[in-house]
C-alpha cells in the first residue's frame, strides 16, 4: 500500500508491540532492507506539538551522508503538515 506523502513512500507491514516493547520486522521486509543478525538500526522520530509523530529505521551503516537524500521528503512532508 502507498501513502499520499510520496509516491516511493510505502506502508510495508503493521507491528504489533509485545509486553516488553518488543516488535518483529517481518522476513520479507528484513530481505529487501538487507538487514541481517547484528545490524544496528538507527531509529529517527519527528515531533508535532510535543509528541512523537513519526517513526522511521535505518540501518546505522547508512547514516553518515544519506541522512538528507533519503529523509529529506520525508523532512519536507512534514513541515507542510
Amino acid at each position: 500500500m502507498s501513502c499520499s506523502c510520496n509516491p516511493g513512500c510505502r506502508v510495508e507491514a503493521v507491528l504489533s508491540v509485545d509486553e516488553r516493547g518488543q516488535m518483529v520486522l517481518p522476513k520479507d521486509v528484513r530481505e529487501k532492507a538487507g538487514i541481517r543478525t547484528g545490524d544496528k538500526l538507527a531509529l529517527i522520530s519527528w515531533e508535532r506539538d510535543g509528541s512523537i509523530c513519526c517513526l522511521a529505521l535505518m540501518k546505522a551503516d547508512n547514516l553518515s551522508g544519506m541522512v538528507k537524500d533519503v529523509l529529506g521528503p520525508l523532512m519536507d512532508f512534514q513541515d507542510r503538515g
